[in-house]
């Protein structure tokens, strides 16, 4: 029973932080407070319930929510074909979690996770100028960026002030306070009333409806596919990413072993769920999840109750909530976005390699100005790239001659993986050869991709044209692939052991120096 008690009290102070989030979030992506409010009931309650993970917390976060504002951009004026986003967005989300998409994540380069991160930081700050100078909400990165003067120019002195003091409370509230009751809380309610007294002359999160949404069925333009489907890959993408995240700082916290499947598979449920009620899609949260464990959280008791009373403040608060000032939310926006911040990567940004790098800041600004899938699809091109010409540096070719009966052999001995860009070198070292009989000994060869197999090929083609022997020395297992693959390596003399090679040559010279001799 004292378990049931502290997971319920826990879920109860999620809820509590989650409140204040989940309408910020809603706002900021174009959707409104109420989908990000439900986002967080419909996910956070499937999740909790289905999940592999047993205290995680999930509902909108900032990166999700910044992929949701730019799909909504994109199509301002057809809510429907967004909640085909989501809808899609949690079809892939399952599919990732039946492949076991999870244990792959972790090989994404830290950089490229920085350089974003960094950069939705950014984003979520700078989409906090308007509401914070009382402007139109509405509004892109780079209009927003380019408009500064004329925002200034324009200012709404209250917002200001109501948007400066909840700014202050999320930064400056210590922490002997933040432990029992969250910063955004505090400034949530302070605020509120503070405006409310005040009687300010300040924008508002627009009227929420205190009845359950409207059952909505996505629909979509078939020519909106494409956009549609890329939209919802990067979305399914960073969700997974971000719970996965979140998943392994519950495992090093609580010594567990967590499901990465089975979370995927229901983050990817709660998200389809979401697209038929007009909710944003989210992923594992981790500041709320952060809070359930420190607040005695042990089973998923915790992430319902959360669900659970978000939904009865949904539904018996609205009124109350629909009073907060837009401005207030930016504030604690703009202190979110500065926690997203990679602060471990920037401690450290004079002491990381140039490679790693330029990967982060290429990350970063095209995230910002440029586009989310893009600066991803940028980073993962330029850290393969920067990996294959590494890897390519790494491989060793020795080239020596031997003399057997009274011939010089070439010997060439290949060491590490022999793949597209270090079989360029293999050929290289070739044409330095001057003997008829040209060894290649691959047996130190730890990889071989179809490019080096297929310049084999062309390498023993273009010297037997010249009628010089080529001898290849390799493991059985490559032998295998070799034979299966290209039917020149049947012409060829192929060994395991360089010395049988040796052997053989000079058994092949004597017979030949005899048959001269008669």
């Amino acid at each position: 029973m004292k378990t049931v008690k502290n997971d319920i009290l826990a879920g109860i102070t999620v809820a509590v932080v989650a409140l204040p989030l989940a309408l910020a979030f809603g706002v900021v992506s174009g959707a409104g407070a109420i989908a990000g409010l439900y986002g967080a009931i419909i996910l956070g309650f499937i999740a909790a319930l289905l999940g592999g993970v047993s205290v995680q917390v999930s509902g909108p976060t900032g990166p999700m929510t910044v992929v949701t504002a730019a799909a909504i951009a994109t199509f301002p004026n057809d809510f429907s074909t967004v909640m085909a986003i989501v809808f899609f967005t949690g079809i892939i989300q399952i599919s990732f979690g039946i492949v076991d998409l999870g244990k792959w994540i972790k090989f994404i380069p830290y950089p490229i996770i920085s350089g974003f991160m960094c950069g939705i930081g950014v984003i979520i700050i700078i989409l906090q100028i308007n509401p914070l100078f009382g402007a139109n909400t509405n509004s892109s990165i780079v209009y927003i960026v380019t408009h500064l003067f004329e925002t200034f120019k324009n200012i709404n002195y209250e917002a200001l002030f109501v948007g400066l003091i909840t700014i202050l409370i999320m930064f400056l509230t210590p922490k002997s306070i933040t432990k029992i009751v969250p910063a955004a809380l505090v400034a949530l309610f302070f605020v509120t009333i503070l405006a409310t007294i005040l009687n300010l002359n300040i924008p508002t999160i627009s009227e929420i409806p205190s009845q359950l949404p409207d059952f909505i069925f996505p629909s979509f333009n078939i020519l909106d596919l494409s956009s549609i489907l890329t939209f919802a890959i990067t979305l399914a993408l960073l969700g997974s990413v971000d719970t996965q995240l979140t998943s392994v700082l519950v495992d090093s916290k609580l010594k567990t072993n967590h499901n990465s499947k089975r979370e995927l598979i229901a983050q990817g449920i709660g998200n389809t769920m979401c697209s038929f009620f007009g909710a944003i899609p989210g992923a594992g949260a981790t500041m709320r999840t952060v809070v359930n464990m420190k607040n005695g959280a042990t089973t998923r008791i915790s992430g319902v109750t959360h669900a659970i009373v978000l939904l009865i403040i949904a539904l018996f608060l609205a009124p109350i909530a629909s009073k907060i000032p837009l401005a207030l939310l930016a504030g604690i926006l703009i202190k979110v976005g500065f926690d997203i911040l990679d602060y471990r990567f920037l401690q450290i940004i004079q002491k990381v390699t140039k490679d790693d790098l330029i990967i982060m800041i290429t990350v970063f600004l095209l995230t910002v100005f440029v586009d989310l899938i893009i600066a991803v699809a940028a980073g993962v091109f330029i850290s393969s790239f920067m990996a294959v010409y590494q890897i390519s540096k790494n491989i060793k070719m020795k080239h020596h001659r031997v003399l057997i009966v009274d011939e010089n052999i070439d010997i060439i001995k290949v060491k590490g993986a022999l793949f597209f860009a270090t079989a360029i070198l293999l050929e290289r070292v070739i044409n330095k050869a001057k003997s008829e009989k040209i060894v290649i000994d691959c047996t130190e060869v730890s990889y071989l991709d179809m490019s080096a197999i297929f310049k084999l090929e062309d390498i023993i083609e273009k010297y037997q044209e010249k009628n010089i022997e080529i001898i290849l020395v390799i493991k059985y297992t490559h032998k295998r692939r070799l034979l299966k693959i290209g039917k020149i390596f049947n012409t060829i003399k192929i060994y395991r052991i360089l010395e049988h090679a040796k052997i053989h040559i000079k058994e092949e010279l004597k017979n030949e120096q005899n048959i001269s001799t008669k």
